[in-house]
């Protein structure tokens, strides 16, 4: 039976930093009077592509679709990546069913097709939000070298991600996000991300790195008082291509401050890193990579189109990123939402075409369609899914 099928696909991103709404539409031919089996074959496709661009793999969807569509009767329940699913609305248009699907869908844990790439990350300089208090030990550098400690951390130790680094200037982000304009996030992230070429933007802002109150060295009179120094630092992630956040966290610890007073520290030197306080942070950082493999794991990996050709193209995701051969695509154009009110939200046009992995460099590859169909309608900038 050969399945005509059209996809518009829009997600709305909740409060909640799990759920993800998705809603498709489907269509499919009535043949030899069906019009029950066309009805299924279309919501299941629907559901596919909800689940596909939401990050589940090709098996997990089967095994989903199947679970909930049974003897062409639909079920509401939790399955897997699905929390909630519902028909929308179905219409009949001479031989032609369309159906509208609406579905909850939460990441998997642990278990996605994405964790086979690297994704792009870009780190942007930290922001140190009392610059007064690196003033003991002229520490005003260290917004600087934490970011760098940390992608040089994430490429070596990390497993999911592949960064490039921003630090020569600080972006607008921490004004941006004192004052509650998330629209103007959305747009900061979306012009960081094209310009560098990455999928994932990274801000942080180091809140804390004040004294405490009560020396360390109690009765030891004779010695100048050690103090603990305070480290605490925010995190976030934001989607380079919706500019919507995936992930945020604050860390928080602290050391003895071993350093005179008035003495000034290098926090480029191995000294500052082996002291106390340099170790503590060294912790954190450990903390901050496990943190951000494991929430970026099943992230969806979303390549670029930037150039087409008849029936091929080429993406800006490579080698490096952990594409080979044979992988297959699906392409999306992003088609974001603006409400009355001016808020964004994501949207996709699932595209039919699937293309295939031909050629593969460092930084990029080349891809052809399955079928041979010419790309009429992909434009640049459009979005590479792993199918």
């Amino acid at each position: 039976m050969r399945l005509f099928i059209s996809a518009l696909l829009l997600f709305f991103i909740t409060h909640s930093a799990d759920a993800q709404w998705y809603e498709a539409q489907g269509k499919s031919v009535i043949m030899q009077g069906n019009a029950e089996r066309a009805k299924t074959l279309a919501i299941e496709n629907a559901l596919k592509k909800a689940l596909l661009v939401a990050g589940a793999s090709v098996s997990s969807v089967q095994k989903t679709v199947n679970g909930l569509l049974t003897q062409n009767e639909i079920n509401i329940r939790a399955s897997g990546t699905v929390n909630s699913f519902e028909l929308v609305d179905e219409t009949y248009e001479g031989n032609l069913v369309t159906v509208t699907i609406r579905a909850d869908i939460f990441p998997q844990s642990k278990q996605c097709f994405s964790s086979d790439y690297r994704k792009s990350l870009l780190i942007t300089r930290s922001n140190l939000m009392h610059r007064e208090q690196a003033s003991i030990g002229k520490v005003y550098a260290l917004d600087n070298k934490l970011m760098a400690k940390l992608a040089y951390k994430i490429n070596n130790q990390g497993i999911y991600l592949d960064t490039r680094l921003l630090l020569k200037e600080k972006s607008q982000f921490s004004r941006l996000n004192n004052s509650l304009q998330v629209e103007a996030i959305k747009k900061l992230t979306m012009s960081l991300a094209n310009i560098s070429d990455t999928q994932y933007v990274m801000y942080s802002e180091i809140n804390d790195i004040s004294f405490a109150q009560a020396s360390t060295n109690g009765w030891q009179f004779w010695q100048e008082d050690v103090f603990n120094r305070q480290f605490s630092v925010s995190l976030y992630i934001y989607n380079g291509s919706n500019g919507e956040s995936v992930f945020t966290k604050q860390y928080r610890s602290s050391a003895p401050w071993e350093f005179g007073k008035r003495q000034q520290v290098d926090v480029h030197s191995e000294v500052f890193w082996q002291s106390q306080y340099g170790m503590a942070i060294e912790k954190v950082l450990g903390d901050m990579i496990i943190d951000i493999d494991e929430n970026m794991m099943c992230q969806p990996t979303r390549g670029k189109v930037v150039q087409i050709a008849g029936n091929s193209l080429t993406i800006n995701l490579g080698k490096r990123h952990g594409v080979k051969v044979g992988d297959e695509f699906s392409l999306l154009h992003l088609n974001n939402i603006i409400t009355d009110t001016g808020k964004t939200y994501a949207g996709f046009n699932v595209s039919p075409y699937t293309v295939k992995i031909t050629q593969v460099s460092q930084q990029s590859a080349q891809a052809m369609t399955t079928e041979g169909q010419l790309l009429g309608n992909i434009q640049l900038n459009d979005l590479a899914v792993r199918y």
